[in-house]
């Protein structure tokens, strides 16, 4: 070994000590969103669905998979907005129209003919659900239904003095909420946070100076809630409507005030704590619904409440706070991205969002957006509770915009984009059930709907096993939802190698190929196979003789993305080797053998439908039919560059403009077309401070004060959408190969990020300075062989599980061994 090995070498065992240092110790690693004002808590909330309230979306969001809260920080009477995410209006409904099957040869038929506006409004009148679906998105008091908040905790001080020395704050890392001040020379200090081992929801308030607390405390929601006080707890029950004229879902909270030093005293629907030193306030929360199709109800969800706040109340508050942390940070530090050692984080995050808005280029933010977009997946889908929403799990309405469910035209799964590559996989099962529990529901709709075998979706689903279309096929008929959920079935094994679970999921991959078998018919000028009618969601196009009209046989993103579930299906049914199934998969490779790819058009733009229409909006907030640049793997630089090329003009036509997961979607696909500078201008746009409250569907998007995403109104999806993103600007593995800092930017000039997952179940550290790659740490979970590809250079590798291998700025191994990284 030389001088120059050997100190390379010491370089590297000195940063694996640090990089071990930094998952399993509470590190001085701890971005934060933090403010020096609290969010109105006296503020009244529209009851306009469709609107947003600014003063929510300054509150700092907890959860915990279950339970989600939006802390206020307000001095003299705070307010605590819960949710629970199962909480939902509505009940199982039948929706599939029998006639619907039909019409379909009939539709079809005009469309390859050119007959758009006969082929529409046949489509209109036929290709629909039976009774009124989702009720247009407001689907509160119908069968559909909708998400629903759980209600308010009001503490309440009885005080009007002045304050001074405000802070509070979100970690992060340890998922707490802190909030601090002064008054009449006492500092007051609050801390919140959802604990996911325990379930519950924990309040801490603490004062400087013995027996200075004394407040009321209260819960209450807009309707149907009783609220009674009795034992020392609060108690609130009620039962949502069922849609049909009765009572539905149950649901049942308690807040449980544990005292040092006062007096706790019932008094009536309140309890009234005086002259306390701390108090901690457990709450906790269930309703009596179960993911299982179809009764959904869960009979024993009282006694089981009454045994998680009995369990709860046991711990005292330094071994709660502590068990929530060793939870919370051990999957928070799993990931870390540190842009030129965060400079500008000493600056309140409102300020640095306003500073951002200017400069386009606080590092400070970038990193902590992508953490925070973590925390958010992270404390809405733990598993065995139900999947995040359009708005994660914070609702604070009665009537949720598009009824706060589930969009499977792009919605619920951009949710999910950051999950395994951002090193959260366990974040990924509750989405996974989700799609499991929609078989048997998407069976019944494609025989009665379709007269078809298999399982189908359409765009929207809820808690209740919805698979039917829409009511409006113009945004309700599409088939290829089916499909982009099973892209998400695939990916989760092939970024763990889990044998075991593709086992599982491999009948739901089997019956989805089955439906389209059915579903999938011969274009007569090409001999093809085509998907149709069907939608490229949620666009028009103008057709021959000017009709305006959204059905088309074989539109790009429905050819795609069967194109990816059969693909996906053939690699399983290898991993597998399944007996059995020789039949099925001759029949598998025959029809992906003969499925029409997509094609570019004569202005060198990757078409959208498989004939040159123009759109009635060329900067549509979907951009579908590149599905298969992201999240899909069809398109690349290095496969299909003449593909990735018609994709980058698409993208330059559409713009940079739309609402928020529009422009979160666009910084994925620029991130896969290794433009760096590109994306990161479209995070900037994202990152846009708004005050905009009401709905647009275009020309929206931007972030609130509390950095949630601003479709508008207040929709997650972007969050996560943008996390992805951002992860994908460092490393990238769909190709079969890991690329390191793939799409850099070039203002992202030094910097580390840790814990990036690729396919293949490996675990990346990269580092870099000057824009360039320093080294790189890669841990091998399962074993096997890798490429590494940077700049041109490329290595091979052959590992074992748990190999740990460090290499240097030209891909050279400096040193491997046994790694003990949890990561």
């Amino acid at each position: 070994m030389n001088i120059r090995e050997f100190f390379e070498k010491a370089a590297w065992t000195a940063l694996l000590a640090c990089m071990t240092f930094t998952v399993n110790a509470q590190h001085k690693y701890h971005p934060k969103l933090w403010y020096t004002g609290p969010a109105d808590a006296t503020a009244k909330d529209t009851s306009n669905g469709w609107v947003s309230d600014p003063e929510w979306l300054k509150a700092l969001p907890l959860g915990n998979g279950y339970i989600g809260a939006m802390v206020f920080g307000d001095v003299n009477k705070e307010r605590i907005q819960l949710s629970e995410k199962s909480l939902w209006s509505g009940s199982r409904g039948e929706n599939d129209n029998p006639d619907a099957s039909k019409y379909i040869s009939e539709i079809r038929s005009l469309l390859f003919a050119g007959k758009y506006k006969e082929a529409t409004e046949l489509t209109n009148k036929t290709q629909i659900c039976r009774g009124v679906g989702s009720g247009q998105g407001n689907g509160g008091d119908v069968p559909y239904g909708c998400s629903q908040t759980l209600g308010d905790l009001w503490i309440d001080f009885g005080k009007d003095a002045a304050y001074k020395n405000y802070y509070r704050a979100l970690d992060l890392i340890n998922g707490i909420a802190i909030t601090k001040y002064e008054q009449n020379r006492i500092v007051y200090t609050r801390e919140a946070f959802a604990s996911y081992p325990e379930k519950a929801l924990i309040i801490r308030l603490t004062a400087s100076k013995p027996r200075s607390l004394s407040f009321t405390i209260t819960m209450d929601r807009p309707e149907r809630f009783t609220t009674t006080a009795a034992g020392g707890r609060l108690v609130m029950t009620g039962a949502l409507s069922n849609g049909k004229g009765g009572a539905g879902m149950k649901y049942t909270s308690f807040a449980v005030p544990l005292l040092t030093g006062g007096s706790l005293k019932n008094a009536g629907n309140k309890l009234i704590v005086s002259n306390a030193t701390a108090v901690t306030i457990i709450v906790t929360a269930s309703t009596n619904y179960r993911l299982h199709y179809p009764d959904y109800i869960n009979s024993h969800y009282r006694a089981e409440l009454e045994t998680i706040t009995k369990n709860v109340l046991l711990k005292n508050y330094q071994t709660l706070r502590q068990n929530h942390i060793k939870d919370f940070s051990s999957c928070m530090l799993r990931s870390t991205l540190e842009l030129d050692s965060n400079a500008g984080s000493n600056i309140p995050t409102n300020e640095l969002l306003d500073r951002n808005n200017k400069t386009k280029d606080e590092l400070a933010l970038y990193s902590l957006y992508y953490q925070y977009g973590r925390y958010l997946l992270l404390s809405s889908s733990r598993k065995g509770s139900l999947s995040a929403n359009l708005q994660g799990i914070w609702v604070n309405k009665i009537q949720t915009p598009w009824n706060g469910d589930y969009h499977i035209d792009i919605n619920v799964q951009m949710n999910y984009w950051p999950a395994e590559v951002t090193n959260l996989s366990d974040c990924h099962m509750p989405l996974i059930n989700l799609i499991e529990s929609l078989v048997e529901p998407g069976s019944g709709t494609a025989k009665i709907q379709y007269n078809m075998h298999g399982w189908c979706v359409h765009p929207i689903t809820n808690v209740w096993g919805y698979t039917s279309p829409g009511e409006q096929p113009t945004w309700g008929m599409h088939v290829g939802a089916t499909a982009w959920l099973c892209q998400h079935l695939w990916e989760h094994y092939a970024f763990t190698n889990d044998t075991q679970y593709l086992q599982r999921v491999w009948p739901v991959m089997e019956e989805a190929c089955r439906f389209y078998f059915d579903w999938l018919v011969k274009d007569p000028k090409t001999g093809k196979l085509v998907s149709g009618p069907a939608t490229s969601p949620e666009n028009t196009f103008i057709a021959t003789g000017g009709t305006k009209a959204q059905m088309s046989m074989g539109p790009s993103h429905d050819q795609e993305v069967i194109f990816n579930l059969f693909t996906n299906t053939i690699k399983a049914e290898k991993v597998l080797q399944i007996k059995g199934v020789e039949d099925f998969m001759n029949r598998l490779q025959e029809t992906v053998s003969q499925l029409a790819r997509p094609g570019i058009g004569s202005d060198g733009r990757l078409m959208e439908w498989s004939q040159e229409f123009k759109e009635v909006d060329p900067q549509h907030r979907h951009v579908s039919h590149l599905w298969g640049l992201y999240p899909g793997n069809e398109i690349s630089d290095y496969n299909t560059p003449d593909l990735a090329e018609a994709a980058r003009r698409s993208l330059e036509t559409r713009g940079d403009g739309g609402n928020g997961w529009s422009l979160a979607w666009k910084i994925d696909f620029w991130a896969r077309l290794h433009d760096g500078d590109h994306a990161l201008q479209l995070l900037n746009n994202l990152l846009r401070p708004t005050t905009e409250m009401g709905t647009l569907y275009d020309k929206g998007g931007g972030s609130y004060y509390n950095l949630f995403d601003a479709c508008p109104p207040f929709q997650i999806d972007g969050n996560f959408g943008a996390t992805a993103g951002i992860a994908e600007m460092l490393l990238q593995s769909q190709q079969g190969f890991i690329e390191l800092l793939p799409a850099l930017p070039h203002n992202w000039h030094t910097g580390s990020v840790t814990g990036l997952c690729a396919r293949g179940a490996f675990v990346v550290d990269i580092k870099w300075s000057n824009g360039e790659l320093s080294n790189v740490l890669l841990h091998a979970r399962k074993g096997g062989s890798v490429t590494l590809r940077y700049a041109g250079q490329i290595i091979s590798i052959q590992t074992k599980p748990g190999d740990t291998f460090y290499l240097n700025s030209k891909l050279k191994i400096v040193d491997n061994q046994k790694s003990v990284r949890c990561g």
